[in-house]
């Protein structure tokens, strides 16, 4: 599949009081994400993933690297296009309602008034807000923002959806209406880049995950790569018999057994490479302060 966005080498440092102090919210990450997929942005609060997304939608510069989406440069607005954004916490006008926001939206994307109706129309279904189109976002729960916010997102059809927090905020039912929206528009070619601290959905939607940590890359690639465990490795071999099973890992595919790895859940991978890097850095700054002493 075609490369559709590239993250090379980006660091984004932020300014402090501090006179020449600064705060590296992205430290050289470097990602590749392919056309067509589901690709999962994890990591802790405070672990630059809204800065990433900040610099991808060209609303931040890096301090270094660069960005590309389809190889173009993100400075450049007419990238911004394609794109539909669904930010962590989105705020709208709380006097309009959920149809009227819709069509404002349309209306800035150069839609017609007649096809901006009938788009909000479709939208509203798509998302499960039908009936409550008509209602104002003031009365709107923080669930049905989400959806309204997802269904602004769609507007224009756009190839790449980047999604922070889509979930946050929706019950369950509402949660998997969503998920089944996200793989329907994976299969009309759809790419979607989605930011969610809910790792059981993320698992269940993702084809690729990278996971972030205090601006740094910890790990990525796809679930079936991430989740096979070292650590917890055991073997379920079938179809053998007694002699066969002895030989036990080195002669089970050339006598036709079956082979079945242990897979650990996202939610273990997430928290061993936290807890992990918190380790690390915490003996990198006791040697630190050791040689200053």
């Amino acid at each position: 599949m075609a490369e559709l966005i590239k993250i090379d080498n980006v660091t984004k440092d932020f300014p402090l009081p501090i006179r020449g102090k600064k705060l590296r919210a992205v430290d050289k990450l470097s990602l590749a994400i392919e056309s067509n997929t589901v690709y999962g942005l994890l990591g802790p609060n405070g672990s630059g993933k809204s800065t990433t997304i900040k610099l991808l939608l060209g609303l931040l510069k890096p301090t270094e690297g660069r960005c590309l989406i389809n190889g173009e440069s993100v400075a450049d607005p007419s990238i911004r296009k394609n794109i539909g954004y669904l930010p962590e916490a989105p705020y709208y006008y709380r006097f309009l309602s959920g149809t009227e926001l819709l069509v404002y939206f349309a209306r800035l994307q150069g839609i017609q008034k007649r096809d901006a109706k009938a788009l909000a129309g479709n939208l509203l279904e798509r998302v499960g807000l039908e009936d409550a189109g008509g209602n104002r976002l003031g009365t709107y729960s923080k669930g049905m923002l989400q959806r309204i916010g997802l269904a602004q997102a769609l507007i224009g059809e756009p190839d790449l959806l980047i999604l922070d927090e889509p979930l946050a905020g929706v019950d369950p039912i509402g949660a998997a209406e969503i998920g089944a929206l996200i793989r329907d528009l994976k299969a009309q070619g759809k790419t979607i880049l989605l930011c969610s601290h809910l790792l059981s959905q993320v698992e269940a939607l993702c084809d690729k995950v990278a996971i972030m940590q205090s601006g740094k890359l910890l790990a990525e690639g796809s679930l079936d790569q991430l989740l096979v465990s070292d650590e917890d490795k055991s073997l379920l071999i079938k179809n053998l018999d007694t002699e066969s099973r002895e030989r036990i890992v080195k002669t089970a595919i050339s006598m036709g057994g079956q082979v079945s790895v242990n897979r650990i859940s996202l939610e273990t991978l997430f928290q061993r490479l936290v807890a992990r890097n918190k380790r690390s850095n915490s003996v990198s700054r006791a040697n630190e302060e050791g040689e200053n002493e």
